[in-house]
């Protein structure tokens, strides 16, 4: 039988052990508080360091009304210079936006021809190409005929005006401010036309800043158009994803009513250039029919006022000429404007736009206003967009409310 150890030295080894034990967290300790020690003195250090100069200060109260004022102030200072450079490139910002229109317009026939199997880059080059190719057949064929008949129209304006000293109210008039025979050696002189524009060097860099705007939209509009889809595309990602889907399909229809409101336009002006083109030849205006036909078709393309204006320009013409053939001009185009406002327009913008009239008006003063022409032009699309978005954002948001 072995022999058991006495309790005495049990206890002895268990004290031993947990001698032992102790011992080993003593070290353990002795190791973390050295790496304390340490980590305190580098931080010391690092303290003594960055206070060298002192201890900093608490932090500016952003409630005081100099920290409000100061950023203010300079918040505002930013404003107004971002201003001044946007209105700086005033004229850069019409470009690109009368380049955009541009392309949204024939973007629907670039999308013909790819339904018919064209890709895009050959469809963006043959609508250019065929752009091109009748503004160019424009100006071979009817520039010098227009020409031609401004000059005769300046040739007879004299007479007309002669005939307008028949009438006793305006030739009392004339003896009192000389109005018919200033305006008589005003367009006799010849230069008149040259004088709106400030002489002949006037003329010559008034159609150089022509020829290089246009080139400058040409450039931008072939751009816009070929890179159509990856330009919205790119707008598009902007907006959340939760909302991309629905921000995608609103902007779709926005382009898709430009495209279509540029189209339905240059089909009503045609419509009204065509149809005067017509009328003159019948009532007797053939040596100008071609010249004011063109001006009413470009003055129609501006909303609202555009063919009231083309209308009195060439019954003003009319009534110079033989006052029955005014009385004539006069009755047309009343009638025709009815036509158009009501039988044309209506049927060609239908599927484009949907504006009501009173909105149409409003859009077409405030455009003009702002950006003149080229703001008329884009006022009834840009008010078509507002109303969508209104529509299907605004609305539909306080229905949930």
């Amino acid at each position: 039988m072995t022999q058991e150890p006495p309790p005495d030295a049990e206890a002895a080894a268990r004290h031993a052990e947990t001698a032992a034990v102790h011992a080993e967290d003593a070290a353990e300790h002795a190791e973390v508080a050295a790496e304390h020690a340490e980590a305190a003195a580098e931080h010391a250090e690092e303290h003594a360091e960055e206070h060298e100069f002192g201890e900093q200060g608490a932090p500016f109260e952003r409630h005081s009304p100099f920290y409000f004022g100061f950023f203010g102030a300079l918040g505002a200072l930013l404003a107004y210079f971002l201003w001044t450079a946007l209105l700086g490139i005033g004229s850069v910002l019409i470009l690109i936006v009368v380049s955009l229109f541009l392309a949204a317009g024939l973007n629907p026939a670039v999308e013909f021809l790819e339904r018919r199997g064209l890709r895009r880059s050959y469809a963006v080059t043959a609508v250019i190409v065929a752009f091109l190719g009748a503004v160019a057949l424009f100006l071979v064929a009817i520039v010098p005929v227009i020409t031609d008949q401004v000059t005769a129209i300046s040739d007879n304006a004299p007479g007309w005006l002669d005939r307008l000293e028949h009438n006793k109210r305006i030739q009392d008039l004339n003896d009192e401010y000389q109005i018919i025979d200033k305006v008589k050696d005003y367009v006799a002189n010849g230069d008149f036309v040259s004088g709106l524009f400030g002489g002949v060097l006037g003329v010559g860099l008034k159609i150089l800043g022509a020829l290089f705007n246009a080139f400058i939209i040409l450039v931008l509009t072939l751009y816009f158009l070929s890179s159509l889809d990856r330009t919205k595309r790119a707008i598009y990602q902007l907006a959340p994803a939760s909302r991309r889907q629905r921000v995608t399909r609103l902007g779709d229809r926005i382009i898709e009513n430009v495209g279509g409101y540029v189209s339905g336009a240059f089909i009503v002006a045609m419509c009204a250039g065509v149809s005067s083109l017509v009328f003159l030849f019948i009532v007797g205006l053939g040596d100008y029919a071609v010249a004011l036909a063109v001006v009413v078709a470009l003055l129609d393309v501006i909303p609202m006022i555009g063919a009231t204006i083309g209308a009195v320009v060439v019954t003003a013409i009319a009534f110079a000429t033989d006052v029955k053939t005014g009385i004539i001009c006069a009755i047309f185009f009343l009638i025709y404007q009815q036509v158009e406002n009501y039988v044309i327009y209506p049927r060609v913008m239908s599927k484009s736009v949907d504006v009501p009239g009173a909105v149409i008006v409003i859009a077409a003063l405030v455009g003009a206003g702002l950006l003149g022409v080229v703001g008329a032009l884009l006022a009834i699309p840009t008010a078509a967009a507002i109303l969508l978005i209104f529509r299907e954002v605004v609305v539909k948001r306080q229905d949930t409310r």
